[in-house]
Order: structure tokens, then C-alpha cells, then sequence
């Protein structure tokens, strides 16, 4: 009997190798896309400038970018930027400034590509394998070592397939599926394993919603999370421009996996993650009437144009409930000027939305929206431990944009399936 066939990982990964390798093994391997953020880029800077190797092997595909803190809200910050900005500048990599985006989104757009190894200094760079690479977050030290001699080390992750099958329900979206995941398996469950989501819900879900996938495979510890590459993918690096990128990516038939799940959607509900974990899940139907003083809708998780969308057909022509904060962050400039010219924007202002450049916003507690003492905040991004929005005694809910566009317009969690009159976008 030959040996198994490979999953997606260890075939992204023999790929890039040049030979073929299998879990557990430990490989290096040349790095594609390497990037770090403001809050990590500084500390990778100056552990290459205390190492001597202030230099970048990939100039072209080596970012720095400025989201966490942009604008910056403090001198401190102001003069990490300096630092990242003139690193830049000495070494010819690229600078993505304030404004542009969120690191996650914008490697979505101009640089993951199928088959590609982008290591970032940011936990959520797994997001970048809904397009078939092998993305995944390290420390500063490591990305700094990768930046500037163009590989890094790996064990080959085993992998958990996620088998999705179903049509979603109306209201129910990605994040919901997601959540669900995590709670059904833990904020460890996956520790250092892929996630690989196939199925025919998968094979039909747009690329907006399985980037949301792909960057919450994280929160339940995973290394990775994968999607094949198929005609999805395809339509969306040719909507980039990108079409020279796209290469057709899939695990093998009877590749070996630790464990499979089967996950129906059929009955799946819109689903939240109350504080202070992300495992921590519930059915909005068990919530709905939880107060909450501020709404935030943006992030490298649903700061997409359809999440938008989204937010804008559920608020157009109703108004934000009185008492709270309801703030839209869009995750790229790209996706700012498609929802100015669609009229997202102005819909979602004239219902009491305030609107921030685009970048990551409160989502790390640093500026734009820090929570006072006992607040409540429902957000449509990734993380709800405790002092997230800059404050331990806050509280952050996580749910879907429709979720937190419904909930804006009451001042209390409620289930967006009572106010759907929207046609679905899938």
C-alpha cells in the first residue's frame, strides 16, 4: 500500500520545500511575504539592529505596516512610526502608512497568493490562507530573523479537517460559523495544528466570508487555517488584478488527517462570544436584551465591503439607538472608496454611524474607542478578553455585522433575523 496523499499544509509546504514532507516534521523554508505591524514592527526592528542585520532579503515583499495606532493617538507611538518609517526608508522595503489599512486585508489584496509562505508578527496573519497559503503568525524575533535572511523554520502542522456542508440560513454568516467552531472545540482545541475547512458550504462561500474563517482559526490556537484554491479564488485575485497569481491548490482525496469534523449549517443560529473568551459561545436567542453602550463594526475580521453592506441595509433610514456609540472602521482604503461611491457611508453616517480611517481602530485598546469602567461593547472583530478596548472593566461581546448593525439600532443585543430585509449577498 503507497502512502497517504498530503493535506493542503504539507502540500503547500512540500511545494515550497521542494520535497515532499509530512506532519511533525521540522523543515526550512523560504518565506514569500514577510510583514510586521506598529505594534510589533518596532521590536523586530530593533532586535535586527542588536543582531547587525539591519537589512531585508525581499525588499518587494517585505511590509511594514502602520494600522494598530493610525493615526497615533501619543508621542510613544508617534515615534515607533518614525522608526518604522525611516527602517523603510534605509532598507527599500515597503511602508504601508496610516490610512491605508489593516495589515491582514491589504495582504489579501495585493500579496497572498496560493502556495505562498507569508509569516507575519501578528497572530491573525492566518487570515491570508483562505487564498491557499500557508499564513500564519510569529514572534518579533523570528520575523525579524526571516526579514532579513528570507526563510524561516517550520514543523509541518498536522491538520484538522473541518468538513462544512448545508446551506447557511438567512442571517447566519461566517462569523457565525466560526464562533460556533471555537466554542465547540476550544481556544486551544487546535494548538498549533491546520485548520482545513472543505465541504460544499465552503466550496460555495465567497472569499469575503472565508477570509473571516481563516483569520478566527487562531482563537482556537491553530498555526493555520486553510482553504483550497479554486474559482473563488481565482475570480478574486483577477478582481485584485492579480490573475498571473492564481494557481489551483487543493489537498489530495486521501490525505491523512488527525481528526475530521462534520459540520451541518443548515440549523446554525447568529452566534456570539460573550466575555471574557472567545470559547465562550451562545446563540443569539439566549442573549438578546444584554445592554450595550457602544457597537463597533470593522477589523480584519469584518471590515469587508459586504460586511459594510451588510451593516448599511439593516441601519438605512433607521437611527442608532440613543445612549450609543455605533463606530464603522473599514479594513482597507480599496474598500472606504467602494463603500463612499455605493453609499454605504453616508447610510450608515446619516443613521448616527461615526466613521474612522481605515485601520484597526479600538480592536487593541489603543485609541478610538477605549471603554469606560462597567461599559459593554459589541464588536465584529476577533478578541474579547478582558482590557481588549483598553479597559479591565469593560466587557466585549463578538458577533457578525448583522448582529451588531440590529443591536445598534435598540441599544441591546438582538437577533438580526428580525430586521433582515436585505436580499443575501451570496
Amino acid at each position: 500500500m503507497g502512502a497517504m496523499g498530503l493535506t493542503l499544509a504539507e502540500k503547500i509546504l512540500s511545494q515550497r520545500v521542494g520535497q515532499e514532507v509530512r506532519a511533525g516534521q521540522t523543515i526550512v523554508c523560504d518565506v514569500d511575504v514577510t510583514f510586521t505591524q506598529d505594534g510589533t514592527g518596532p521590536l523586530t526592528v530593533r532586535q535586527l539592529q542588536k543582531t547587525r542585520l539591519e537589512r531585508v532579503a525581499r525588499r518587494d515583499s517585505t511590509i511594514l505596516f502602520i494600522d494598530h495606532a493610525a493615526p497615533s493617538p501619543r508621542k510613544e507611538l508617534s515615534n515607533d512610526h518614525k522608526l518604522l518609517r525611516s527602517f523603510a526608508e534605509r532598507t527599500g522595503c515597503r511602508l504601508s502608512d496610516i490610512g491605508e489599512g489593516v495589515c491582514h486585508q491589504l495582504i489579501a489584496e495585493e500579496y497572498a497568493a496560493p502556495g505562498k509562505v507569508i509569516i507575519g508578527a501578528d497572530s491573525h496573519t492566518c487570515t491570508a490562507g483562505a487564498l491557499g497559503a500557508f499564513a500564519t503568525g510569529m514572534g518579533s524575533t523570528d520575523v525579524a530573523m526571516a526579514m532579513a535572511l528570507g526563510k524561516t523554520w517550520f514543523r509541518v502542522p498536522e491538520t484538522l479537517q473541518i468538513k462544512v456542508t448545508g446551506q447557511m440560513p438567512l442571517g447566519v454568516f461566517a462569523k457565525d460559523l466560526i464562533l460556533y467552531l471555537i466554542g465547540l472545540i476550544g481556544a486551544d482545541g487546535a494548538t498549533y495544528k491546520a485548520l482545513e475547512f472543505t465541504g460544499e458550504t465552503i466550496a460555495n462561500m465567497p472569499m469575503w466570508e472565508r477570509l473571516t474563517l481563516a483569520n478566527m482559526a487562531v482563537e482556537a490556537g491553530a498555526k493555520v487555517g486553510l482553504m483550497a484554491s479554486d474559482e473563488i479564488t481565482k475570480a478574486y485575485l483577477e478582481a485584485q488584478g492579480r490573475p498571473q497569481d492564481f494557481t489551483p491548490l487543493a489537498a489530495d482525496a486521501d490525505a491523512n488527517y488527525e481528526l475530521v469534523m462534520n459540520i451541518d449549517v443548515s440549523q446554525l443560529e447568529p452566534t456570539l462570544a460573550v466575555p471574557h473568551t472567545v470559547d465562550n459561545t451562545h446563540p443569539v436567542t439566549e442573549l438578546i436584551g444584554t445592554p450595550i453602550d457602544q457597537v463597533f463594526i470593522g477589523s480584519c475580521t469584518n471590515g469587508r465591503l459586504e460586511d459594510l453592506a451588510i451593516a448599511a441595509s439593516i441601519m438605512g433610514g433607521k437611527q442608532v439607538a440613543s445612549g450609543v456609540r455605533c463606530i464603522v472602521i473599514p479594513a482597507s482604503r480599496k474598500i472606504f472608496l467602494e463603500a463612499l461611491k455605493l453609499g454605504y457611508m453616508e447610510t450608515l453616517v446619516t443613521a448616527g454611524a461615526v466613521i474612522m480611517a481605515p485601520g484597526c481602530g479600538p480592536c487593541v485598546g489603543v485609541h478610538e474607542g477605549i471603554l469606560g469602567d462597567g461599559e459593554v461593547s459589541l464588536n465584529t472583530s476577533n478578541r474579547n478578553f478582558q482590557g481588549r478596548l483598553g479597559n479591565t472593566k469593560g466587557s466585549i461581546y463578538l458577533g457578525s455585522p448583522a448582529v451588531a448593525a440590529a443591536s445598534a439600532l435598540t441599544g441591546v443585543i438582538s437577533d438580526p433575523r428580525e430586521v433582515l430585509s436585505y436580499a443575501t449577498t451570496r
